[in-house]
């Protein structure tokens, strides 16, 4: 009995024929131009989508970054300087909006 056992595992299934069914031709069972297109629409839809939830997560953590350290400087007893204050802050000047963090300058002499 062991040994039959033993015959029937090591026996190889035979190989199915490397034909189609008869009546289907190679294009009727392959996705074709149109399965294509709609797997490269999800690839791209998809990677778009990745790309903006990476864009607000990182927005997310620069704003939460702000908000500690406006904490650790209004637990520091000081008031908070106008680079710290939120985005509708004024400078010095009285101007709003002319802080480079919010015009996307490189430092305060690109003014």
């Amino acid at each position: 009995m062991y040994s039959s056992l033993i015959a029937l595992a090591t026996t190889p299934a035979p190989t199915p024929t490397p034909s189609l069914r008869p009546g289907l031709s190679q294009d009727q069972v392959t996705p074709g131009l149109l399965g294509f297109l709609l797997t490269a629409f999800i690839v791209v839809l998809t990677a778009l989508l990745i790309v903006d939830m990476v864009r607000r997560i990182r927005r997310v953590r620069y704003r939460a970054q702000v908000e500690e350290e406006r904490a650790a400087a209004q637990a520091d007893g000081g008031a908070p300087q106008a680079a710290d204050a939120g985005p509708g802050a004024q400078d010095p000047a009285g101007q709003p909006g002319n802080r480079p963090e919010v015009n996307g300058d490189a430092g305060p002499g690109n003014r």
